[in-house]
């Protein structure tokens, strides 16, 4: 595809109106990230050369979200022809092939986009190459009428078809790919003598074919051309793309014991004999070495595990959790901004927030460390071989050194040098009888 540059129309200047939200429509996530964002990666796969989105007025956020892609407005919301001419000027004196795309179209993959542009390749070049699917219930959408020999003669919409045409099972999925020697000059000519008042991409078919210009049609899997404007789409949506990441996953080597309980994100990275145990769910930015298991009803984002982990069950790692070489995070344990060095255990009802826990150190149960004033975040660091006792409260900023032992039931408010004993406990107190007398006099009241 080298001999000829690509460049990309992307439709998104549509509000979320019947998904009755304030945020855009396009911004929505599929595992964890925006909609249009998996739109740009398809796109970047391709590759193409130029990309340019279609925003609406103040949709700034929109424009924050697909930088470094370029952006043009479309001043006022008068369909999509209109949408795409909005980026003439963007696109002056390109003669390469357009892809239009729309920004909530989130599924279409890099395969089909290079399927639209090999056919507006194939000789005799068609101006128009337009991507139709065939969708179960096609009551909602165009029709791409065929002519006996397989071109493209119109695209009519749902409530413009007649019974004959209704009972085309072959629709359109909105995609396109055009001469961007043609493209604008065909738009210029669309009116918008419909019921909406708006100008229709889809009238550039009729208006080519009328000129004699070929046109012709790719057809995509209907499972990744499904337009999203309700949160039931949403969700549908949702579920393919996880079905989609857990497949890739289990290719690449992982075990997931169920996998339709696993929740993925779109950049989750696996190493090789990796675990994960069910009703696990990954947010973004996680990286998971070889050798890791990862048990049952954990939540991790923004972390590291390296090559021999193990998480959980129920841990939660934050943004900055890095879990070292077979290193121990176990049940109901909390990770935040911390290391988590090679051989450490933290096993049981603890929280780690800017910290460093050195290799081979065991942190007992219930230990927390203090990282939060109320007015700043403070470093707390272990030292390697530390032991730190069950329900210990570190007062950050403090450190324990290497080899040192911090007594169960601590208050630590200063630093402990490496290989000393720490504890803060009150001295014990025993009376003796005294538990036999309390309940004599209990007994003697009587029941409440």
């Amino acid at each position: 595809m080298a001999e000829r540059e690509i460049a990309a129309i992307v439709l998104a200047a549509g509000e979320a109106t019947r998904m009755k939200s304030d945020t855009p429509k396009v911004l929505h996530p599929i595992a964890g990230r925006p909609m249009i964002g998996h739109v740009l990666d398809a796109l970047a796969a391709l590759p193409a050369d130029r990309v340019i989105v279609v925003v609406g007025p103040g949709m700034d956020d929109v424009v924050e979200a697909v930088a470094p892609a370029e952006t043009v407005l479309q001043e006022a919301p008068l369909g999509t022809g209109h949408a795409v001419l909005s980026a003439r000027e963007a696109l002056a004196g390109f003669t390469g092939d357009v892809l239009v795309l729309f920004g909530a179209d989130p599924l279409i993959t890099p395969k089909t986009l290079r399927a639209m542009v090999a056919a507006r390749r194939t000789a005799p070049e068609p101006a128009i190459v337009a991507l139709g699917m065939r969708p179960a219930d096609p009551a909602l959408y165009g029709r791409l009428i065929v002519s006996a020999d397989g071109l493209l003669e119109n695209i009519v919409e749902a409530r413009d078809a007649t019974a004959g045409e209704q009972a085309v099972t072959l629709c359109n999925a909105g995609a396109m790919a055009v001469d961007g020697a043609l493209l604008f000059g065909l738009l210029d000519r669309v009116g918008n003598d419909n019921a909406k008042g708006e100008y229709y991409l889809t009238d550039i078919v009729a208006i080519a074919r009328a000129d004699g210009l070929r046109c012709a049609v790719v057809e995509g899997a209907a499972d990744e051309l499904i337009g999203i404007d309700s949160h039931a789409g949403l969700a549908a949506a949702e579920a393919l793309v996880q079905d989609r990441l857990r497949a890739k996953a289990m290719a690449g080597g992982v075990t997931l014991l169920d996998p339709p309980t696993v929740t993925l994100s779109y950049d989750t990275a696996f190493g090789r004999d990796v675990v994960v145990e069910p009703h696990v769910v990954f947010g973004a930015g996680v990286r998971v070495g070889n050798g890791v298991r990862i048990r049952a009803f954990s939540h991790l984002e923004g972390a590291t595990l390296a090559d021999g982990a193990a998480v959980g069950p129920f841990a939660r790692l934050r943004p900055g959790a890095e879990v070292g070489v077979d290193a121990r995070v176990g049940n109901f344990v909390e990770v935040k901004n911390a290391v988590i060095e090679a051989g450490a255990k933290v096993n049981h009802l603890t929280y780690i927030g800017d910290a460093r826990v050195g290799a081979g150190a065991n942190v007992g149960a219930g230990t927390i460390t203090c990282n939060y004033d109320g007015f700043t975040k403070s470093h707390t660091d272990i030292g390697a071989g530390a032991f730190i006792g069950s329900n210990t409260a570190l007062v950050a900023p403090v450190k324990v050194g290497d080899g040192a032992v911090v007594g169960a039931g601590s208050v630590i408010t200063g630093d402990v040098a490496a290989d000393a004993l720490a504890l803060t406990r009150a001295p014990q107190t025993t009376r003796a009888g005294w538990a036999a007398r309390l309940r004599a006099a209990k007994g003697k009241r009587g029941k409440g």
